[in-house]
């Protein structure tokens, strides 16, 4: 379901959403954004709608704002991974 890269990449920043690692390796990240039913988006327009539908006040916010929001991890494939803290 997520990429290696969104996975890797997650492992590696985890940091911005949570002040203590919940992962430590490759498989606990897996099976964290499993659990917690982490979403994936092709555009930052996508992370506006998810995170609007989820009820979160982004009517105000810049793309920037949102790709420097905590729960949104930018991947280097050009994806967005949104996990809830």
């Amino acid at each position: 379901m997520y990429t290696e890269e969104c996975i890797q990449t997650f492992l590696e920043k985890q940091g911005q959403l949570f002040d203590e690692p919940v992962a430590e390796n490759y498989e606990e990240a897996e099976a964290f954004l499993e659990d917690c039913m982490a979403v994936v988006v092709d555009s930052i327009r996508e992370v506006r709608e998810y995170l609007s539908g989820m009820g979160a006040d982004v009517d105000g916010m810049t793309e920037d704002d949102l790709k420097e929001a905590s729960e949104v991890f930018s991947i280097p494939d050009g994806t967005y991974l949104i996990v809830e803290g």
